[in-house]
């Protein structure tokens, strides 16, 4: 069958034994009705209907018909309303994505957030690039810096991570401590490998630290991590996961210019569904007031 709008004409006026009927229900013509069982007769090369004063009577070919319409039609029907269940359940994958150096604050909030909703399968992807929400790449980004400003993001904002720079035991045991601008020349900083990077405290490197002496640079904070870590020189770390590692020692306390504002992201075509709506809620909700 080529066409789905014969064979559900033909379904109606079985069902309601009219022309006038089945063209109430289907918000047609009468006229429509009878070239679409016209039209649906003539290519199936059998009569479907027997005519009579009262309306029309089915023959055998159109209670085969009838049959299969009604079944696919009944389908149709589930689907609708599977899809629309769908929508209104929090179950089903869920794609979220941060920085890795946010992993430590996500991980057992995503984990609280399925204990809460079971059905939900979770996806957690880190990195620093920028995950396409409009691509269908992730459901919910939580990212850091600047706002962000591609189109057809739903961006609200999430929390402020404050920062500072820090170095290694090791590492100021070697170099020592800069006192201020005028020693930096003589220390080494980690920093990124994109000049271009929006992170505040990447933009106060390039502002305040000789080019030189940003001897170790990277694309991915949590290799950063690593290499503060490790004494390959003073590097930015959120204060609060730098509370975590003893052996790092604060070169200087945080400012504002240092602050790193982080964003809730989400794709306006899917911002109002409910799972992306009951993590948002979940991630707000938890994290209100709570250091990062």
């Amino acid at each position: 069958m080529e066409n789905w709008d014969e064979i559900r004409t033909a379904y109606q006026v079985a069902r309601n034994g009219t022309v006038s009927g089945a063209a109430e229900v289907l918000g047609v013509h009468h006229a429509t009705v009878i070239r679409h069982i016209d039209a649906l007769e003539g290519q199936l090369g059998v009569k479907l209907f027997q005519r009579h004063a009262r309306g029309y009577t089915p023959t055998e070919a159109g209670q085969d018909l009838l049959r299969v319409a009604q079944t696919t039609d009944d389908q149709f029907s589930q689907l609708a309303g599977r899809i629309k269940g769908r929508g209104a359940d929090v179950s089903g994958e869920l794609v979220v994505t941060s920085l890795a150096s946010l992993s430590r604050m996500m991980v057992p909030l995503l984990t609280e957030f399925q204990d809460t909703y079971p059905e939900v399968i979770l996806r957690y992807l880190t990195g620093d690039r920028l995950f396409r929400l409009e691509y269908g790449e992730a459901h919910v980004a939580i990212r850091a810096g600047t706002a962000p400003d591609q189109p057809d993001n739903v961006v609200q904002p999430l929390a402020d991570m404050p920062m500072a720079p820090y170095a290694s035991r090791c590492y100021v045991d070697k170099h020592g401590v800069p006192e201020g601008p005028e020693d930096y020349p003589k220390h080494r900083f980690i920093g990124a490998d994109d000049s271009n990077s929006r992170a505040p405290q990447y933009i106060w490197l390039r502002e305040n630290v000789p080019l030189e002496a940003i001897s170790f640079r990277c694309t991915e904070s949590h290799v950063a991590d690593a290499a503060l870590l490790s004494g390959a020189g003073i590097g930015f770390m959120g204060v609060t996961l730098a509370e975590s590692y003893p052996d790092l020692v604060q070169i200087h306390p945080p400012r504002p210019e240092w602050v790193g504002p982080l964003w809730l992201v989400t794709h306006v075509d899917l911002h109002r569904t409910s799972k992306v709506q009951a993590l948002l809620g979940f991630i707000k909700d938890h994290m209100r007031g709570q250091p990062v």
